[in-house]
């Protein structure tokens, strides 16, 4: 088995959430949780994952603080994942990567949903990053600069 190489003492913040949330199984259950699973058999149904490894994800995301065990709303004895705020935080994350599956699959007409404004029911805009003077800005117009407080050793991408 080869051993994963952990990344959250990393310099770069895109590597540290990848050491929490990196794998695409992880990222399913999340998105499988913002719409509303919450119980082990919801998510290893709705995803077809192993229970071996849908338990040391789910383990693992409750230890990272992504999600929480929570007594079942039903009243029954079972107990569910809940999303922390830190969970709740990956939505436009999991956003990007479906607007840029949309933006750039080679087969798009096979994507069977499209994102809506539950309220409007219109499709949501396309994220976007803006400067704080409201400018938009594209990976050319950024650069990384070194923390003001602090030594950092090294600097890299994001």
């Amino acid at each position: 088995m080869v051993k994963r190489t952990r990344l959250e003492g990393d310099d770069c913040p895109v590597a540290r959430s990848l050491d929490a949330i990196g794998d695409w199984w992880s990222l399913l259950i999340i998105r499988d949780a913002l719409f509303g699973a919450r119980r082990f058999g919801e998510f290893q149904k709705n995803l077809g994952l192993a229970k071996n490894i849908l338990t040391v994800r789910l383990r693992t995301m409750v230890d990272q603080g992504i999600l929480k065990l929570a007594p079942a709303s039903d009243g029954s004895a079972y107990q569910e994942y809940v999303l922390t705020p830190k969970g709740r935080g990956i939505f436009p994350i999991l956003v990007a990567l479906r607007q840029w599956s949309e933006e750039f699959d080679e087969r798009p007409q096979e994507i069977a949903t499209i994102l809506v404004d539950r309220e409007k029911g219109k499709p949501v805009r396309k994220l976007e990053l803006y400067s704080q003077d409201g400018r938009l800005l594209g990976a050319a117009d950024t650069v990384l600069k070194p923390r003001p407080a602090g030594k950092r050793s090294r600097l890299t991408a994001f």
